[in-house]
Parts: C-alpha cells; structure tokens; sequence
C-alpha cells in the first residue's frame, strides 16, 4: 500500500502509524490506515509540483500574506476563507495557530535570511484546516499546507492526537518542504531524502526557537512537542538532541531514529527511511549548534540555509552535507573559526567524516561576497 508519507511531504512519519494500525483500538486502527490513503489523489500533482515548481498556481505578493481556509472536515481545498492577511484573531484555535505559525515561519526567513517567502518571489502562504474528519496529520502539498484536527473529536481515553497546527515547528516545518521544492529539490528517498526531512525539522525547530527568543542552551530540541495527548508516553515525534528516545509507548510503539552512522536503517517503507535516518543530521546539526552557542538560528541556521538554498542539489548524501556545510562555515565565519570546528565536531559526532566522498552532484561554489549580501537581513530573495 502506498502512504501519504509517500506521495506528499506529510508530518506524521508512517511507522508510527503502521504501530497504529497494528496496535491500536478498532477505532484507532481504522483512523491510521484511512490516515495513510487519504491523500492518495494528490499523487501525480504532488510528484509534478516537485519536478516542476514553476508549474504550481501561484498567487504572489509584496509582503506577507496569509490566508487561512477552513475545509469544513471535508476534502476540497481550499476551502472556505477563515481568516486573511491583517485580519483579526476568529477564535477557532486551529485557524489562529495556523495563521500565526506561518507568519513566524515567513518572519524567520525574511528577516534572518532574506528570503522572501517560500518561493523566494512572495509566494501567498495558504493553509486549510479542519481538513476531513480524523485526519491524524498535516502535509504540504505542492501549493498550500493543509492541517488536519487529529482524535479532537474521540473520547479522552481514546485519543492519541491533538490538532495538527498545536505545534509551531510543525507548521515551520511543512512550510520548510516548500522552501525545499522551490531550492535544492532533494530526491525523496534514502539519504538525500533523510536530508530533506532533516531540513524541515531544522528550520522548523529555529522557527520555534526564535519565536520564543530561546537560546541553543535552552531549547527542548522536540520536534511535534505538545501534538501528543496525555496518554501518549512521549514529549514529541523526533528529538534533535537526543534521536530515538522522544517516544515508547504502547500503542506508537519506540522511536526509531538513529544518532550515528553505525545505527543506519536500511528500511524497504518510508522510501527508504526518510523519516527515520533524519536523526543523523538533525543531530549533527543540534551538535553544531550547542558548540556555537547562542541563538541558533543566527549562525548555524545560517550555515545550513546556504546549504540549502545553493549548494545541496537533488542527490547530495550525508557525506556532501557535511563537506558543503563546512567549506560554507570557513566562508562566512573564517577559516578555523569556531564556527567552522563546530560543524565538523556536529559531523563528526554523527559518524560522518568530512573526507568521505560525496555522493551528490557538485554545486556552485558562490563567493564569499555574495554569500555574505544573499544573508543580510531585510533582503527580499
């Protein structure tokens, strides 16, 4: 059976739902597996949008602008407008939380790093809520992200999920599939597919930082933190700072992730462990991070959307990760800088060496000079 985690860049990682659909209640169980096939008819338009971002239909703008609809549990997208750019506060939690969590996410690009919105151009940041009834995830789909409410709707007792826009990082990191697709276009599969979901929760955790002015220090590092409910025994779906230990429970069964190189899944689902081999390079990234010290989304956060936005290219693996991250640190920061050793201590921690040889196509090298103007704060890019 093909998943949505196939087809579209969904939150909810599919082994967690396969422990559902295995070990759930009846309610439960059947919740998973329609979860899984949801999406399925956005499979072509999802796969072309990705090949062909200029193909998308897209509605630019000067500045920020949000708009938010509401699917009325049903299935057409978008929906029914909710709320738009300036508009006030509606009341209905998931409509605010989805509003506000893509402003954070437009604000930490445009102002950190000078990228004007998804798309580079203005791209309008929509959103749908209240998508299907018991819909246990979140996805963007080439185009707009779409929010559904999770177990809202179940008894307490039965409930495993809270609405999919509780989480700031959730948002930030679906919307970061976006900035992926329209940049370095990571293949979804194995490493370079790893990479890109790592990307999201990279940029999805420095969103949430920012937002709540936190340093690398005081950060909890969870990815998903609060979309659990009270019955689940987890603080999230991954741990950047520790992968593998943000959930053990009975019915999701044990988080997956590994931390290091010798603990790498060789799966046949999740197109080849994209959601679970994603600990090595968050993990590398949280190291580099907490080396640097202070807020993390100023220089490591830096060093990785470079990477992103103009070296990584489809193919790139760990090991071309690792090298582009490092030649970008000595590039902006200096040669032996502290910044620089960061990254290869981030790296290194994880298994992957600097002289390993890449597997990616090679990329441009861009002037210090001009890597240096790309980032200053305000530009529009």
């Amino acid at each position: 059976m093909t998943t949505c985690l196939q087809i579209l860049d969904c939150f909810l990682p599919p082994h967690i739902l396969k422990e559902i659909a295995q070990r759930g209640t009846p309610e439960q169980r059947e919740r998973a597996l329609r979860t899984l096939v949801a999406t399925e008819r956005f499979r072509a338009q999802r796969s072309v949008l990705t090949e062909m971002p200029g193909l998308a239909v897209r509605a630019l703008s000067a500045g920020k602008d949000r708009r938010v609809f509401d699917a009325g549990f049903g299935s057409e997208l978008p929906g029914r407008l909710a709320r738009g750019e300036g508009s006030p506060a509606t009341g209905d939690p998931a409509v605010d939380e989805a509003y506000d969590g893509s402003g954070l996410t437009y604000d930490l690009y445009f102002d950190v790093y000078g990228r004007n919105s998804i798309d580079g151009n203005g791209l309008r940041l929509d959103s749908t809520v209240h998508y299907q009834k018991g819909y246990d995830n979140a996805f963007w789909n080439g185009e707009q992200m779409v929010y559904g409410d999770g177990d809202e709707d179940l008894p307490v007792d039965q409930r495993l999920f809270n609405r999919f826009t509780i989480a700031q990082d959730i948002i930030a990191h679906e919307l970061t599939h976006g900035v992926t697709q329209y940049t370095a276009q990571l293949n979804y599969w194995d490493q370079s597919g790893a990479l890109n979901e790592s990307a999201s929760d990279v940029f999805g955790v420095l969103a949430k930082q920012r937002g709540l002015n936190q340093t690398a220090a005081e950060a909890d590092w969870i990815i998903g933190a609060g979309l659990f409910s009270p019955r689940v025994r987890g603080v999230g779906i991954r741990s950047m700072r520790a992968p593998g230990t943000a959930y053990d429970d009975p019915v999701l069964g044990k988080d997956p992730q590994p931390a290091h190189m010798r603990d790498y899944q060789h799966v046949d689902y999740d197109n080849g462990g994209v959601h679970i081999n994603s600990g090595i390079p968050n993990h590398a990234f949280y190291v580099t991070a907490r080396e640097i010290g202070g807020n993390a989304w100023e220089k490591a956060g830096r060093i990785w959307y470079v990477a992103l936005s103009s070296r990584l290219s489809a193919r790139s693996d760990f090991a071309e990760a690792a090298r582009l991250t490092h030649q970008i640190a000595g590039e902006i920061f200096g040669a032996n800088s502290l910044e620089q050793k960061a990254v290869k201590t981030g790296w290194e921690t994880v298994g992957v060496s600097l002289s390993d040889g890449g597997g990616g196509q090679g990329c441009l090298r861009l002037p210090v000079a001009l890597v240096a103007s790309a980032l200053s704060p305000g530009k529009r890019g």
